[in-house]
């Protein structure tokens, strides 16, 4: 393993253990549960919208699983909290990109907005733990749009 993959390894493993965001929201705007079926890993995520529904005005999220997971839920949650709605689909959209990548080099530019979810970019190499480092996104992006509705209503 080079130098890289080393720092990308400790990357992960001290955001896994870390676990920034983790918690509960006394009233969320919205929730989302999702289970990856074939590792076992599960989230609650839970979002709290600003008062005028634009912004990520809280993140909380409670679960297990794979260093993985647990540690792209953690770095995410730190990367989207108080982003507008707009930057939390243009941050999903970087990082979906970089775990279809299958471990290509990223552009710079793509990299720089990843900040240190760029230690993922190794994950994209194997397809079954794609699913793992995805889990919480997919799980925002569901609670985000439940939070949305119920606004509309």
């Amino acid at each position: 393993m080079n130098d890289l993959e080393q720092m990308y390894q400790a990357i992960i493993l001290d955001a896994a253990r870390e676990r920034h965001g983790e918690g509960k929201l006394a009233a969320p705007d919205g929730e989302s549960f999702q289970v990856n079926p074939t590792c076992g890993d599960q989230v609650t995520m839970q979002v709290k919208l600003s008062g005028d529904g634009q912004r990520l005005a809280d993140i909380k999220w409670d679960g297990h699983g794979c260093s993985i997971s647990q540690a792209s839920i953690s770095m995410m949650t730190d990367m989207l909290a108080g982003k507008s709605l707009e930057e939390m689909r243009e941050l999903y959209e970087a990082f979906r990109t970089m775990m279809d990548s299958r471990g290509a080099d990223l552009p710079e530019e793509l990299a720089d907005q990843l900040e240190d979810a760029c230690a993922f970019q190794g994950v994209s190499k194997f397809p079954a733990r794609i699913k793992c480092a995805l889990l919480g996104w997919m799980a925002l992006r569901e609670a985000v749009d439940e939070a949305l509705e119920a606004a509309s209503c």
